[in-house]
């Protein structure tokens, strides 16, 4: 082509047409809310963002996607947060492990919650379970006390993550009953459930929308619960306090956290989505059914729940002797 000669009309017309595409791409990139997850796929809390973020996609008006980085029970997912823009296209759903218990049992986790997090939005609380696997012959929590003591008071109980409310449930029934438990650590709920379904380990303790599923299909037995009352998705399993054991009547949350920083107009917007998410009949039945107890926080009330958590398992975390590593 000649100097200064004219751009034909159809190479003109191409540019403008991959011009619009780089800016239509560049807009939807910026109209995407990524909702971290620190487990893999699979598990309870996945589950639980996929069927949160397909409402709030509706609620916010642009796309909404789960992204998994699982790790370090959540570790590696709460960096990310810390590190993301304080823009509101980040979010962490977290329960109560990677916002509460990590940072004290952890000597450098990477994050401080109350300065690098600004809490947006909680939407249920959940209880963890005492779980026995279908190759296990006790049929109750007493049974499964009294299978190991007749197996000479030794056991492991898988747990989703070392350091976790699920290992200090495990020091604590072995305290309470004279057995000799080992927490069996696992990276995540999703690999712990596949070693119980195979019979590779006897017993776990997870939250209940971890083992709901196969509770109901029969492929393993939850024997025991934490709360004050029984759960409306599994009534016939009795909670601690019931069978007698003390110090299991808090629950954790669920909520939704953001970098801090995030303008208060933008938490504002996230959790009115939340509220609205949570009250469509179809997701609070998706979530009920997963075990869990569905009920809004606004960011004060979420921060003021977590603030009591941490002061109910500081105590226990101390009580056991438990030092950060």
């Amino acid at each position: 082509m000649k100097k200064n000669a004219p751009v034909p009309v159809l190479t003109r017309r191409l540019a403008v047409a991959l011009g619009a595409m780089l800016c239509m791409g560049l807009a939807q990139a910026q109209d995407t809310t990524r909702i971290l997850v620190g487990f893999p796929p699979g598990g309870g809390t996945d589950a639980i963002a996929r069927i949160l973020g397909e409402r709030l996609k509706d609620e916010l008006g642009h796309a909404v996607v789960v992204e998994n980085k699982p790790g370090a029970g959540g570790q590696l997912a709460a960096q990310a947060l810390k590190a993301a823009a304080p823009d509101g296209h980040t979010l962490f759903l977290s329960h109560d492990h990677s916002i509460t218990i990590l940072p004290m049992v952890m000597k450098a986790p990477g994050y401080e919650p109350a300065k690098d997090f600004v809490p947006v939005a909680g939407f249920a609380t959940f209880v963890n379970a005492f779980a026995v696997s279908g190759g296990t012959p006790a049929q109750s929590f007493k049974g499964y006390v009294d299978g190991v003591k007749a197996a000479g008071g030794k056991g492991t109980v898988g747990i989703p993550a070392p350091a976790s409310v699920p290992q200090f449930l495990v020091q604590v029934i072995a305290k309470q009953n004279g057995l000799d438990l080992v927490a069996a650590p696992y990276r995540g709920s999703a690999p712990m459930m596949a070693d119980m379904l195979g019979n590779q380990i006897p017993a776990g303790v997870a939250s209940i929308p971890d083992f709901i599923e196969n509770h109901k299909a029969g492929k393993l037995r939850v024997v025991a619960v934490m709360g004050s009352q029984r759960q409306a998705s599994m009534p016939e399993v009795p909670t601690f306090a019931e069978l007698g054991l003390k110090g299991f009547e808090d629950v954790p949350y669920y909520g939704l956290f953001a970098p801090a920083g995030t303008p208060r107009a933008t938490l504002d917007r996230m959790a009115q989505a939340v509220q609205k998410a949570i009250a469509q009949p179809d997701v609070r039945a998706k979530l009920t059914a997963m075990g869990l107890t569905v009920g809004f926080m606004n960011g004060e009330q979420l921060g003021a729940r977590e603030q009591a958590y941490r002061k109910v398992w500081a105590k226990i975390i101390q009580d056991s002797g438990f030092q950060p590593q």
